[in-house]
C-alpha cells in the first residue's frame, strides 16, 4: 500500500509513507496518482483530489466539508441531531438587530469566530458593546445561549470507532475548557450516552477523524463542536497513539494485508 502524507507530524510512525510538501502538489503529481491514499491534505487541496484525482483521502470528503467551519457543523447537526444542538442563531452581519439577538439570547452569550480551535474565537459576551465589538468584527455571526457548565467532554473518533474520551475541566473562574487555555484533565466516570452519541454522529455524517466536545447539561447532551484536526496531547497522557488505529483504518480500508503482500507480476 502506496500512502503520501501533506502533514508528516500527524502521520509519524506509518510504514510505507513519502511526504510531500503542501505547495508541490502539482510538482509531485505522479507521486500523489500513484498512492492509493494521501493523508491530510490542506483544504485548498481536497476537491482536486478527490473530484480530479479520483483519490482516498483521509480524512475522508465528508469530514473535511462538514467540520470545514462551525456553520458547516451546525447546518449539518440541525438536519440529523437538533436537539443535542445549544440554541444557536447564525446570522449575517449586515442584517442583524442587536435587541432581538439581547432578547433572544440575554447576558451572558456566547459568540464565535466560525473558523477556529483551541479556544481562540470563542467569547464570553457580557453586554451591549461587547456584542457590538464582536458583530464589528466577524462577517458571519455565530451566538449561541450559555450552558450552565464548567467542563466538557472531548471524544476522539478514528477510521470507525472511538479510540478516547476523556473531561476537559476549566481553570477556576475562566471560562474556556480548553486545554491550550490552561484547563486539566479528568479521564474518569465518561457517560456511555456521550459515546453512543458521538458514535451516531460520526456514522450518520460519515466521519472518520474528528475530537468531539460534548456539554453534560442534566440529562442533555450538546455537541459544541468537532475539530478535524485536534490537539493529540491528551490521547497521550491516555498511552493512545492515534497514529496506530489511522494505519489499521486505512489497511482494512484497502483490504490489504501485511502479512500477504500483493506484488505486481513479472512481464
Amino acid at each position: 500500500m502506496k500512502l503520501v502524507t501533506f502533514d508528516p507530524f500527524r502521520t509519524i510512525g506509518i510504514p510505507n509513507i513519502t511526504y510531500v510538501k503542501p505547495e508541490n502538489i502539482f510538482k509531485e503529481i505522479d507521486k500523489i496518482s500513484e498512492a492509493d491514499y494521501i493523508l491530510f491534505p490542506e483544504y485548498w487541496q481536497v476537491n482536486s483530489l478527490v473530484y480530479g484525482l479520483k483519490k482516498k483521502i483521509f480524512p475522508n470528503i465528508s469530514t473535511y466539508q462538514l467540520g470545514h467551519n462551525k456553520v458547516e457543523t451546525t447546518r449539518a447537526l440541525w438536519a440529523t441531531f437538533p436537539e443535542n444542538v445549544p440554541y444557536t442563531q447564525i446570522l449575517n452581519k449586515d442584517a442583524v438587530d442587536i435587541e432581538i439577538i439581547e432578547e433572544e439570547f440575554g447576558y451572558p452569550l456566547v459568540a464565535k469566530e466560525i473558523k477556529n480551535s483551541m479556544g481562540r474565537g470563542v467569547f464570553l459576551i457580557e453586554n451591549r458593546q461587547e456584542l457590538k465589538n464582536y458583530i464589528e468584527n466577524n462577517d458571519v455571526l455565530y451566538i449561541q445561549e450559555r450552558l450552565p457548565i464548567d467542563r466538557d467532554l472531548r471524544i476522539v473518533y478514528v477510521g470507525n470507532k472511538i479510540i478516547g474520551a476523556y473531561w476537559r475541566i476549566a481553570s477556576e473562574g475562566e471560562f474556556h475548557n480548553n486545554i491550550a487555555r490552561g484547563a486539566s484533565y479528568d479521564f474518569d466516570n465518561i457517560p456511555l450516552e456521550s459515546i453512543s452519541l458521538v458514535e451516531r454522529i460520526a456514522n450518520t455524517l460519515d466521519i472518520n477523524h474528528a475530537g468531539f466536545d460534548i456539554a453534560v447539561v442534566g440529562n442533555k447532551y450538546y455537541i459544541l463542536e468537532y475539530n478535524v484536526m485536534f490537539g493529540n496531547e491528551g490521547l497521550r497522557k491516555m498511552g493512545v497513539e492515534v497514529e496506530k488505529y489511522i494505519h489499521e483504518y486505512l489497511l482494512s480500508d484497502c483490504n490489504f494485508d501485511p502479512n500477504n503482500p500483493i506484488y505486481p507480476k513479472a512481464s
